[in-house]
């Protein structure tokens, strides 16, 4: 559903073949993901991810991350130039942090708030202009699908089941239906899809 400031709410993960963004050894178990995210299709999906996008909403695990890996990106002249606009992309760009541990703001151009996401997704759609990605936090995602706000959802399948692991899709979420977009299968067997909410 958009508003009347017409602004999407789109969300990128990675995802194994049985649906997990990890394996069974915990958040940072993700041998069955990395080997992925340097392919081909994996840098084109990143470089359609951010297109359209003025606000980066993030979980405060994803956002100490990705200050720890993304700076670093962007200032390397060697890095691939997809890699590196998604990098100056998040640097300059509006970011909105969930929290209720961070007592500072990590980055520049950015602001922490203690909230449930559906509350201050639907606070950021009212006002500003274009829309507003999620990246690889599947908590704030979860509760986005949960809330039946995302309007587009960008999935990285690895040809993987890791047999355990956290699930995005969990039982009890809105019935809702899809429209593929876009896909493109890379050299490994990993398939970038792009799916839209149809209301």
């Amino acid at each position: 559903m958009t508003d009347p400031t017409g602004r999407r709410v789109s969300a990128n993960i990675s995802l194994t073949l049985d649906g997990r963004y990890n394996g069974p050894g915990g958040p940072g178990d993700l041998g069955a993901i990395v080997p992925y995210a340097i392919t081909e299709a994996a840098r084109n999906h990143l470089a359609r991810i951010h297109e359209g996008a003025t606000t980066a909403l993030l979980g405060r695990l994803n956002a100490e991350g990705f200050l720890g890996y993304w700076p670093t990106v962007a200032a390397d002249e060697n890095a691939d130039p997809r890699d590196r606009a998604y990098a100056e992309w998040l640097m300059d760009t509006e970011k909105v942090v969930l929290s209720s541990t961070l007592t500072e703001t990590p980055w520049e151009r950015t602001r922490v708030v203690d909230g449930p996401a559906a509350d201050v997704v639907t606070r950021l759609k009212a006002t500003g202009r274009g829309d507003i990605l999620v990246n690889s936090s599947a908590s704030v995602i979860k509760a986005l699908l949960a809330a039946d706000l995302l309007d587009r959802l960008y999935l990285m399948v690895c040809p993987e089941i890791t047999g355990g692991g956290q699930r995005l899709f969990e039982d009890g979420l809105p019935a809702s239906r899809w429209r593929l977009t876009h896909q493109e299968t890379g050299e490994l067997g990993e398939i970038a899809v792009v799916y839209d909410r149809v209301r």
